[in-house]
């Protein structure tokens, strides 16, 4: 019997890289993903581990920090993501508009004026300037320094309010922090295209539906707007732009012409994901991989990793003393249990432990 929704978590699965050919490099999947969730760093990574064979926490550190073709600041939704260097210029101007209000209303819930954030700002770019890369600690120095408050999640509100403004965004690691760059000093100036004053912002939106479906379809409207942080007329602008470059379907979801499995993909092997992982952020409803499952989306908003068999969380997944330890849903069969074990050394593998 066909199986609808077996089919649909295939499809999204092969969108996702989650099957079929693995990517060559930590750019290639998040360029094809478009924006990873980054305020989980380990999570993060190993988002790309389970999209590529062979590679290593470090080749993600070497895209930060020597090729400087990946790098992470607040996107879509208001949260840290992590996204390819050539997306950056034009998702920072679509998607940061409209946090710079809930920016300003936590920082004078944090106790900072929007003056001295202003001020805190102006000092984050001239640190920068001086001495950067600097690190989230460091630059917190500074401003404290200057006795504007830090404490709390106020650190995180200034450091964001001067992202979101295009100044800064987190570029390399120092060690094992993830350090702070001036955007002009790491990326250099924006094409020309995508100077604010030139800023096409349909255009963008044609281009944001586009990229979207490549690693997310099939999908709606609803979930285009739901993960990029943009209203749903703005999905409704970017999807009639490309029009003639969809598939129609009888669900009524969109896909890309181009990206059409014939036949429909496989189910991915069991696979373990970590936290925060993109195939659980890219549409409204989870429950085609979730299932009746609990504990993986906590009440508090955490993403737990967990195992994937089958299309469908099976587990819940944990490091402990450099050992993964798996947390069962049911039972699972004897070769399900084999390859999760080899997955759980490739984690260990991946992550250097």
């Amino acid at each position: 019997m066909p199986d609808p929704e077996a089919d649909l978590v295939a499809e999204r699965s092969a969108a996702q890289l989650l099957s079929g050919s693995p990517a060559a490099a930590p750019v290639d999947v998040v360029s094809r993903l478009l924006a990873v969730q980054g305020q989980d760093a380990r999570g993060a990574r190993l988002a790309i581990r389970a999209r590529t064979a062979g590679l290593t926490a470090a080749d993600v550190d070497r895209a930060l920090t020597r090729d400087r073709s990946l790098l992470i600041t607040w996107l879509n939704r208001g949260t840290l993501h992590l996204v390819a260097a050539a997306d950056y210029w034009w998702l920072q101007l679509l998607t940061t508009p409209p946090m710079e209000a809930g920016t300003s209303r936590r920082l004078a819930q944090e106790g900072v004026a929007d003056d001295e954030a202003d001020k805190a700002v102006g000092l984050i770019d001239a640190a920068l300037a001086a001495d950067g890369p600097l690190t989230r600690s460091q630059l917190s120095e500074v401003i404290a320094g200057a006795g504007i408050r830090t404490e709390g999640q106020a650190i995180v509100h200034i450091l964001a309010r001067a992202s979101i403004r295009g100044l800064i965004i987190r570029g390399p690691m120092v060690g094992r922090q993830h350090a702070f760059v001036r955007v002009a000093d790491w990326l250099g100036r924006p094409p020309a295209r995508f100077e604010p004053v030139r800023f096409d912002r349909d255009v963008a939106l044609a281009e944001l539906a586009r990229r979207f479906l490549a690693g997310h379809a099939p999908a709606s409207e609803r979930d285009l707007a739901k993960w990029a942080g943009l209203p749903l007329r703005d999905a409704r602008v970017g999807l009639n732009a490309i029009a003639g470059e969809l598939r129609e379907r009888e669900d009524g979801l969109a896909e890309l012409k181009a990206s059409r499995w014939s036949p429909t993909p496989d189910l991915p092997r069991p696979l373990l994901l970590g936290s925060f992982d993109p195939l659980l952020h890219g549409w409204v409803d989870r429950k085609l991989v979730l299932g009746a499952a609990t504990g993986i989306v906590t009440v508090n908003g955490l993403f737990r990793p967990f195992a994937l068999v089958d299309g469908r969380a099976a587990a819940i997944w944990s490091l402990a003393a450099g050992r993964v330890e798996l947390a069962e849903f049911a039972p699972l069969a004897d070769h399900v249990t084999a390859a999760l074990r080899a997955e759980a050394e490739d984690v260990v593998r991946f992550l250097g432990l």
